[in-house]
């Protein structure tokens, strides 16, 4: 639509248009968002019957013609007291392990290379984890 076309069309027409359009891209956006849900639900079904295979035969690769099924421990931390946290990076002088959340490689370093010193109020989850890479010939 051109200038001198929406200045034709009176501005109730245009409004109707605008909102019309509006509508309809929440209604395409709410499917979408609706499909890859369900799409997501499903790689996740999938993904916990590949480790749950895994885990029972004790492997942590598999090669398959479809690609190469990888289970991995994934360690993610995080604390319920951020202010004994923040005292802890502050008096260690570990400036390094925070982002806008704990640095998850930082903090596993940290812990590597400090056994037994611990921030107050850290907590840790561990679980596996897949991921499939495409085949290689």
């Amino acid at each position: 639509m051109t200038e001198a076309e929406s200045e034709t069309i009176p501005l109730d027409r245009l409004a109707k248009i605008y909102r019309k359009i509006r509508t309809e891209i929440t209604t395409l956006t709410q499917e979408y968002d609706g499909k890859v849900e369900a799409l997501k639900a499903q790689q996740e079904e999938i993904k916990n019957a590949m480790k749950d295979m895994m885990k029972t035969m004790g492997v942590t690769s598999v090669r398959t013609a479809q690609g190469t099924v990888v289970l991995a421990v994934k360690t993610r931390y995080h604390t319920q007291d951020w202010d004994s946290f923040k005292k802890f990076v502050v008096e260690h002088d570990a400036v390094d392990l925070l982002e806008k959340r704990i640095a998850q490689s930082n903090m596993s370093q940290f812990l590597e290379e400090n056994p037994g010193l611990v921030p107050p109020g850290l907590n840790s989850h561990a679980e596996y984890d897949i991921s499939v890479r495409k085949p290689t010939n």
